[in-house]
């Protein structure tokens, strides 16, 4: 099936409280990954100023990228080059176009510290002329555009998940070896059971996480489990599943 793909989504200069509600929760699940954010974990302050105008949703973009919640999941907890794709999928909506890009990003985190990475993105011309002030930054990356090489596409749409699909998930990166390589990767393309289903608010659905892990008897073997999972405890259940060293085989919508 063909992928369908975020459209962009303005606050506009007469945006009211609800559209500004919508918008706030829209860059949440886009920067942070399609999480489940508590409320205990919510940026009441940068919330509160991008409602009153004080900041603009570029700068509350910012503050999201720059949280603890973020910086915890794919900072410390990621591999580096891991850290940097999620980087470019989350703030510019694409993959990195190649080696060198990567390295820049690499070795910016190395010398210049976290908040510079971060600013690296927002600040940048791409991002400026792509989204703005205004625009919460979505999935450009994986729409073909004239004269852009396929294996960029197709990078792009890898990194793309189910409608489940928490970024925190996987540590490790999924594009480290193609863009080294400047190899080709395949596309796979997200189905109606994927990030954009028909339905437009996971929480609402419910899924089923099929997970292998070792039985500790004589002789040893592996037995596979089935978790049924609300979409709005996902990835509490998969933070879970994940420190037990099981394995998941794959992730449903039922």
């Amino acid at each position: 099936m063909v992928a369908v793909i975020d459209a962009p989504f303005e606050v506009q200069s007469n945006s009211n409280a609800d559209d500004k509600a919508i918008a706030i929760r829209a860059v949440y699940k886009q920067v942070l990954g399609n999480p489940h954010v508590m409320e205990s974990e919510r940026l009441v302050n940068a919330e509160s100023q991008f409602c009153n105008g004080s900041i603009s949703l570029r700068e509350f973009v910012r503050a999201v990228a720059k949280s603890n919640f973020y910086r915890a999941r794919y900072f410390e907890s990621c591999a580096p080059y891991r850290f940097v794709e999620l980087n470019f999928k989350h703030l510019l909506g694409r993959a990195p176009a190649d080696q060198a890009e990567l390295s820049e990003h690499i070795q910016r985190c190395v010398n210049e510290g976290y908040d510079a990475e971060i600013d690296s993105y927002i600040d940048s011309v791409e991002y400026s002329e792509k989204f703005g002030e205004n625009i919460i930054p979505f999935y450009t990356g994986a729409t073909s555009t004239v004269g852009q090489k396929q294996v960029n596409y197709n990078r792009t749409l890898s990194l793309l998940q189910g409608i489940a699909g928490v970024d925190s998930a996987k540590k490790n990166s999924r594009l480290v070896d193609s863009v080294a390589t400047n190899s080709a990767i395949a596309a796979k393309s997200v189905t109606a059971n994927g990030r954009m289903s028909p339905s437009p608010d996971a929480t609402a659905k419910r899924f089923k996480i099929v997970v292998r892990g070792a039985k500790f008897d004589s002789p040893r073997r592996l037995s596979n489990t089935e978790y049924i999972v609300p979409g709005d405890r996902m990835t509490p259940q998969i933070q879970r599943i994940n420190r037990t060293g099981a394995k998941i085989v794959s992730i449903t919508e039922i």
